[in-house]
């Protein structure tokens, strides 16, 4: 019980929630910029581009993993996987933008509605970590739980709060 006392009065655990959905606002803006590219992207084109970026670390280092690993995702990349693209990080995008928003504002409705699609957002990442063992996946997860748990620290500090007239 200490500890979350600790926590809601300490002014370094509102920094770190303040820092935390910063991230989550800038990580949502590319991901709506990310789907926005993504429609004007065409399959072809899109595997054009990345051969293009990687045809000069190929030619130097054939087994290159991320060069090879770009090629081969944008050689399969469908439109079915495109529309997927584009709904996921629209949505994802918009979703962050409009809770960071809010929680901004210090809206109370936010913080369990953040804490609700942070935590959706963070199982499905988990499930993807399980699926191809991603370092990033796995970081980004490790700070997403960190953002869930500041979130509630930071809910629970202004809920409690003496109301100032």
């Amino acid at each position: 019980m200490k500890i979350w006392d600790f926590l809601k009065t300490n002014k370094f655990a509102h920094e770190a929630f303040e820092a935390g959905v910063t991230l989550k606002l800038i990580n949502g803006v590319l991901e709506t910029v990310g789907a926005v590219l993504l429609i004007f992207a065409s399959p072809a084109n899109l595997s054009r581009l990345v051969t293009y970026f990687t045809q000069e670390e190929l030619s130097q280092d054939p087994n290159d993993l991320v060069a090879n690993y770009f090629l081969h995702v944008a050689q399969n990349f469908s439109h079915d996987a495109q529309l997927f693209g584009i709904i996921y990080l629209l949505a994802h995008g918009l979703i962050k933008i409009f809770l960071v928003v809010n929680l901004w504002e210090k809206k109370l409705w936010a913080y369990p509605t953040a804490i609700g699609f942070f935590t959706a957002f963070t199982i499905y990442q988990i499930y993807r970590f399980l699926l191809n063992h991603s370092v990033f996946m796995f970081a980004l997860t490790i700070l997403d739980i960190l953002v869930i748990l500041l979130t509630w620290v930071e809910y629970k500090r202004i809920k409690d709060a003496p109301e100032s007239a």
